[in-house]
């Protein structure tokens, strides 16, 4: 589960390159012209947690293993990516595989920093992403329902369910309309899942604006706009300074805590972004702690007992026998494992038992 990447998308010189320097501090080249990046770079971060400083004093564990997700900056994309227009295919191969997308729409004006479409329009910006998106996946699916077709004549029902759902999908891509609006019962959508289709993908919009507006973006005319579209989109809107976040990103910790405070600023940009994939990907975290180490797993929401101990080792979940859980807050609550134990506060859950963010969970097993 530590694999889970949302690829950063945005036309060339709108931040994109920038914020993730400031992401992963690796260094991945940020330059004003464009398709300065062309192989995607890829940027293993932290989510933030603090429960688990507090869970590493409860237990004196030797160190603190956080949840991580991977982000990966994907070449700038320009009109005409689909026909193969700037590095238009590569992009798209590598955005196939990601998780989720974080779309960076430029939403500050600065005349030393050139814009790829000659004036600043976010919409504009957002639509011209959101048709090459779409037009690679209507390429895609008219492939995969030609081949239906042939097989629905040989009889395949399998074929004539998936034909139904690719002819919904088509006439949505049609109108340039991402294909997560059309409405698909689960065992639709477990049709066409090995078809990775780009407008399928959760999505989140970061609106890239100045380093003055980063205490107050809802006040940016520009950000009121994305956010506007991004409801009708069902999407999220975060609001960062991607200029900020460089700057950010060279301080030690104590140094960026005091630059945020006097920004007017509780967390970082980058603390939101990470915080809103997490979310946007459906995933929540369950700990473990005890003398070695303390640390977070990333689950899907709605996994079982048994599938969490298998994030840790196969075994565990093939020889599941019990869950032994604590709430977080119970425990910090409690003082001790020991106090909450005899507050009857740590449950003893079978195969059933649906995890839950926060869950201090010790798996008994045997194999």
């Amino acid at each position: 589960m530590s694999n889970l990447e949302v690829g950063i998308v945005g036309l060339p010189n709108v931040g994109k390159s920038t914020l993730f320097n400031a992401i992963t501090k690796a260094g991945a080249e940020a330059a004003n012209y464009p398709f300065c990046t062309i192989e995607p770079n890829v940027g293993v971060v932290d989510v933030p947690d603090e429960r688990l400083a507090k869970l590493l004093d409860m237990y004196h564990s030797k160190r603190i293993i956080p949840a991580s997700i991977r982000f990966v900056d994907i070449a700038g994309l320009v009109k005409g990516a689909a026909q193969g227009e700037g590095l238009g295919n590569k992009f798209l191969a590598h955005i196939r595989q990601v998780d989720a997308v974080a779309q960076v729409v430029r939403c500050f004006s600065d005349d030393n920093i050139t814009h790829v479409e000659g004036e600043l329009d976010p919409l504009r910006d957002i639509e011209i992403i959101n048709t090459e998106l779409c037009l690679a996946d209507l390429d895609t699916v008219e492939k995969r329902a030609e081949r239906a077709q042939k097989l629905r004549k040989s009889g395949d029902k399998k074929a004539q369910a998936e034909l139904n759902v690719l002819t919904r999908i088509r006439e949505m891509l049609e109108q340039a309309l991402p294909a997560r609006r059309v409405e698909m019962t689960d065992d639709e959508a477990a049709l066409i899942r090995d078809l990775h289709l780009l407008t399928l993908k959760p999505l989140l919009f970061v609106a890239n604006v100045g380093e003055d507006e980063v205490a107050t973006p809802d006040k940016n005319p520009y950000v009121q706009k994305v956010q506007e579209y991004a409801r009708q989109e069902g999407a999220a809107v975060i609001a960062v300074s991607a200029k900020v976040e460089s700057e950010i990103a060279e301080l030690p910790d104590a140094d960026a805590r005091e630059f945020l405070q006097e920004l007017g600023l509780g967390e970082s940009g980058l603390d939101k972004l990470i915080k809103a994939s997490f979310r946007l990907l459906g995933l929540i975290t369950f700990l473990t702690a005890g003398e070695q180490e303390v640390r977070a797993w990333t689950i899907t929401s709605g996994t079982k007992a048994p599938q969490a101990g298998g994030k840790i080792h196969s075994d565990i979940e093939r020889g599941f026998i019990r869950a032994e859980i604590v709430s977080f807050d119970e425990l910090m609550a409690a003082g001790s494992q020991a106090a909450a134990r005899e507050k009857g506060q740590v449950r003893l859950e079978g195969k059933e038992y649906v995890m839950k963010d926060g869950d201090v969970t010790y798996f008994r097993f045997n194999v």
